[in-house]
């Protein structure tokens, strides 16, 4: 249990200048404020800040975009997407804050979880 306490707790930072290409997973929360061609897969949270970029997928928990994304983000729980957000590409989110200014061009899919379930099939 604190294994899994501990590793929520963890932040991997892609820090601006940095460019990622592949796949990663982390147990933990990332902010990319670099480029990410590829992959990520984070089973806490995730944030793409104003300089972040990603080309490829994002998936996440919980997801925070200010920056930009090209490809497909799911979050099993809540996506925001800040004023300065630019969003081209498919999003799946069990909630959407979208902020005044945020651009988005895709498809939306919005499935709240089962009863008895939480975001990301997991029992209550």
């Amino acid at each position: 249990m604190a294994d899994k306490q501990a590793a929520a707790a963890e932040l991997s930072l892609i820090s601006s200048g940095t460019v990622i290409e592949g796949k990663f997973r982390s147990d933990g929360s990332v902010r990319i404020d670099g480029k990410l061609i590829g992959e990520a897969s984070v089973k806490a949270n995730a944030a793409v800040g104003l300089t972040g970029l990603i080309e490829g997928t994002l998936q996440a928990k919980n997801v925070t975009l200010a920056g930009k994304v090209q490809g497909t983000v799911t979050a099993t729980e809540k996506l925001i997407l800040e004023s300065k957000a630019v969003m081209q590409g498919d999003i799946s989110a069990a909630r959407l804050v979208v902020d005044e200014g945020a651009v988005f061009d895709g498809e939306c899919s919005m499935t709240p979880p089962a009863p008895g379930m939480r975001a990301g099939g997991q029992r209550e």
